[in-house]
C-alpha cells in the first residue's frame, strides 16, 4: 500500500518512518511518498530516513521512500494520505505570535488570534487538497494532522464527507499519564473524552469496567504529581471534576499566560524557526549524522513544548516519558484498523452525527471512535457540563466564521472571527488584527 505525507520535509515525519518500519503483518504501507514545497527540507529528511533505515532492526521488511514536488504526482495512487503541512512555515507562526502579542492577545498556533490567522491562511490550501485527492485518488483516507486540527479536518471533509479523520497526540498522551499515574496500564484503560481539537475534557477512565478518575480527583498528592495537575493545580481540577486537555491552560489562565509569552526572550514559533533552520542546514551536509542530529533536536524540541505555560504555573520540567510524542502511532493505528478491519478504539477528529446534541451533525468533534474498515464511528457520549458545553460551542462558532471567511474571502467576515473568539476582547483589536495579519501574511492576500 501507498501511504502520500504532504509535509514530507517536516520535522517529525521520521517519527512516522520508524513506525513504518516496526509495523508488522498484512496490509503495510510499502511506498512512503514524501511531498514537500522545499526540495532542501525533502532533501534533509530523507537523509534521516536512509540513517533510520539503515539502524532498522534485521529482517524489517522493506520500504519504498520516495519525494517530490508536485502534489499530483504524489498523490496518484495513495491508499493513504497524511496531511502535516504549515503554509507560511515556522515564518509565519513566528508572525502569527509577534502580532497578537503585540495587542496584549494570544498568538498560539491552534488557541486564539494566532490559531484563527493560521487557520485562514490555510483552508483555502487544505481544500485545495481535499479536492485534488477526491479527483486523483478518490478511494484513499486522508488523516489530517495539520493545525488547527479540527478546523481543516472540517473544511476538507466537506469535500470528502467521511473519508477524512484528524488526529491528534494531546488527548493521548493526557489519557496515559493519567492511567500511569492511577497505576493503570494505558492500553487497557477505557478514556471518557469529549470536545473539540485542543478544548477537550478527560471525564472518566474506565479499567475492567470501574471508572478510576474519581479515586483520582479525591486524592490531591496524586492528583499534583502528572503534568496536568501542576498545570491547572489540584484545586481547580476538583472544581471542574474532569482532567482538561493541556491547551485549556491558555483559557483557564489566559492573563498569566499572555503575560509570561509577553516576557520570553523568544516565542516558541520563534525559537522553533531558528532550531529548525539550524537543523535543516547541517542535516543537508553528506558528513553530517543525520539521524543523530534529529534525535539530539528532537530531544530539545520536546523538552521545550509549552514551557511558559509550565513557567507561569510554576510546574517545573516535563517527565521524561511525557517527551517521547504519540502522533504517529496513532496514526497507524487508524490506518491499520481501516486496512485490516481491525477494530479499534482511538481519539479522533470526527464529524459529529448525533453525538453531541448541541452541535450540528456535520460538526467535526474530538471524541472516542470505533474504527474499522469502513472508517471512523464515535460513540456516545454523556453531554458536556454547561461552561464546558458554552465554550465548545462559541469556539465552533469561531471556527464556522473562519470557514466562512476563506469561502468568501470577506474581510469582514474575518474580523468576525476574531472579535468572537473568548480570548479575544475587543471588535477594535479584531480589525488591528486582520490588518496587522494581512499586512506580513501574503497568504491572507485573498480577504478583501
Amino acid at each position: 500500500m501507498k501511504l502520500t505525507l504532504l509535509g514530507g520535509g517536516g520535522f517529525r515525519v521520521p517519527l512516522v518512518h520508524a513506525a513504518l518500519l516496526a509495523d508488522e503483518g498484512s496490509h503495510r504501507i510499502t511506498h512512503l511518498a514524501l511531498h514537500d514545497l522545499d526540495r532542501a527540507r525533502l532533501t534533509a529528511i530523507t537523509r534521516v530516513l536512509a540513517d533510520q533505515a539503515a539502524h532498522a532492526a534485521p529482517g524489517t521488511p522493506p520500504l519504498t521512500v520516495t519525494s517530490t514536488t508536485d502534489l499530483d504526482e504524489a498523490l496518484r495512487g495513495a491508499d493513504f494520505v497524511f496531511s502535516a503541512i504549515r503554509v507560511g512555515g515556522l515564518e509565519g507562526r513566528a508572525e502569527d505570535e509577534r502580532v497578537a502579542l503585540a495587542e496584549g492577545v494570544l498568538g498560539q498556533e491552534t488557541v486564539g488570534a494566532g490559531g484563527i490567522a493560521y487557520g485562514l491562511r490555510t483552508v483555502p490550501v487544505a481544500t485545495d487538497i481535499a479536492r485534488r485527492v477526491a479527483r486523483l485518488a478518490p478511494d484513499a483516507w486522508v488523516i489530517n494532522f495539520t493545525n488547527p486540527a479540527g478546523l481543516v479536518t472540517e473544511a476538507m471533509s466537506r469535500q470528502l464527507g467521511s473519508r477524512v479523520i484528524g488526529i491528534c497526540d494531546s488527548p493521548v498522551g493526557l489519557g496515559r499519564r493519567i492511567a500511569r499515574t492511577l497505576g493503570a496500564d494505558p492500553e487497557e484503560a477505557w478514556i471518557d473524552y469529549v470536545g473539540l481539537n485542543h478544548l477537550g475534557w478527560v471525564r472518566g477512565l474506565r479499567v475492567a469496567g470501574r471508572d478510576e478518575l474519581p479515586r483520582l480527583l479525591e486524592d490531591p498528592e496524586l492528583l499534583g504529581s502528572f503534568e496536568e495537575g501542576k498545570l491547572f493545580g489540584p484545586d481547580w481540577l476538583r472544581s471542574l471534576g474532569a482532567i482538561p486537555n493541556e491547551y485549556l491552560h491558555y483559557y483557564y489562565f489566559n492573563r498569566e499566560t499572555v503575560r509570561a509569552y509577553q516576557e520570553v526572550e523568544k516565542t516558541r514559533g520563534a525559537f522553533l524557526l531558528g532550531q529548525q533552520a539550524d537543523f535543516y542546514a547541517r542535516a543537508a551536509r553528506p558528513d553530517t549524522p543525520a539521524l543523530d542530529l534529529w534525535d539530539r533536536t528532537r530531544a530539545e524540541r520536546e523538552a521545550t513544548y509549552m514551557a511558559e505555560n509550565r513557567e507561569s504555573a510554576g510546574a517545573g520540567e516535563r517527565a521524561a516519558e511525557d517527551l517521547s510524542g504519540g502522533y504517529e502511532r496513532v496514526a497507524l493505528a487508524l490506518m491499520r484498523a481501516i486496512a485490516r478491519d481491525e477494530r479499534a478504539t482511538l481519539i479522533l477528529n470526527v464529524r459529529n452525527g448525533t453525538t453531541l446534541s448541541v452541535l450540528d451533525a456535520d460538526a467535526v468533534i474530538e471524541v472516542p471512535c470505533l474504527v474499522d474498515a469502513n472508517g471512523a464511528h464515535p460513540v456516545a457520549v454523556d453531554p458536556l457540563p454547561g461552561h464546558a458545553t458554552a465554550l465548545v460551542c462559541a469556539v465552533k462558532a469561531v471556527e464556522r466564521e473562519v470557514l466562512a471567511a476563506a469561502e468568501s474571502g470577506s474581510r469582514t467576515t474575518a474580523v468576525k472571527a476574531f472579535a468572537t473568539h473568548p480570548l479575544v476582547d475587543s471588535v477594535n483589536v479584531a480589525r488591528r488584527l486582520v490588518e496587522g495579519y494581512t499586512a506580513v501574511h501574503p497568504g491572507l492576500a485573498y480577504l478583501r
